[in-house]
């Protein structure tokens, strides 16, 4: 097993894992404000495949940066997927913290530090628009309503306080990940989010959240679809009625 560097600012490793597809023109601009912000800082780019060329980009970018490394996967299997094999990845190589960032920009990498520090007093750090300070740059209405409605529906159905519990752009202690059943997670898109925050919450880890300005991409399309939506819609109410039936029981039982 190898080890990790040092991570940012000396303290302690961190793995930013950041999932691509066709993400060619994103993935070099995004590497270099990332390495500016946090110089030590590794990298582990997940390539599902993009046909675009940008596994081969990151090859590029890995042999000229020792903190760069990719990993190659056959074929799109989902961003949560991704996430699990990056997740793993680290755990193998014992970073301490390991970090969810989006390839195509809409994640500022000038504010990952904050996010470092609030998870040094947390087990879960998420880069929330929807807390004081946070906001959210050139999203269409259409959008901010859809993302808005997302997160309080998860709210109300799950009984959780996280504001933004579908955020993307989030920092993991070590703990969290080696207790959560990773091989029970088959989650795709903005359902990931939710499906880890929920059984962090239910694993009794502290999670706080960090305003931070989300711009939407400039280059490239979103991967969201309506195959996306529906998967969080069931998924989340399936997951309140499990969770609302197991407090019910517990009441009971004490009864």
């Amino acid at each position: 097993m190898s080890q990790a560097p040092r991570g940012a600012r000396g303290i302690e490793p961190v793995l930013v894992v950041i999932p691509t597809y066709n993400e060619r023109e994103n993935l070099g601009p995004i590497l270099d404000r990332l390495h500016r912000a946090l110089p030590e800082v590794d990298v582990l780019v997940v390539d599902d495949g993009s046909p675009d060329g940008t596994g081969e980009l990151a090859d590029e970018r890995a042999a000229a940066n020792e903190h760069v490394h990719v990993m190659h996967r056959s074929q799109k299997a989902g961003l949560g997927a991704a996430y699990i094999a990056g997740f793993r990845w680290g755990l193998a190589r014992e970073y301490n913290t390991i970090v969810e960032m989006d390839a195509d920009g809409s994640h500022a990498p000038e504010d990952l530090p904050r996010l470092l520090d609030a998870v040094g007093d947390a087990d879960l750090a998420i880069g929330s628009r929807y807390v004081p300070g946070g906001s959210i740059v050139n999203w269409p209405v259409k959008r901010q309503i859809l993302s808005r409605g997302a997160n309080f529906y998860s709210q109300v159905a799950l009984g959780i306080r996280t504001r933004d519990i579908t955020a993307g752009f989030r920092a993991y202690r070590r703990p969290v990940l080696e207790k959560l059943a990773l091989d029970e997670v088959n989650s795709h898109g903005y359902c990931f989010q939710i499906d880890l925050t929920l059984r962090t919450t239910e694993a009794g880890f502290e999670i706080v959240e960090v305003p931070i300005t989300f711009t939407e991409r400039e280059i490239g399309v979103s991967k969201m679809d309506g195959s996306i939506i529906r998967e969080a819609f069931l998924r989340v109410a399936s997951w309140g009625v499990q969770r609302r039936t197991t407090q019910l029981k517990r009441l009971f039982n004490r009864g």
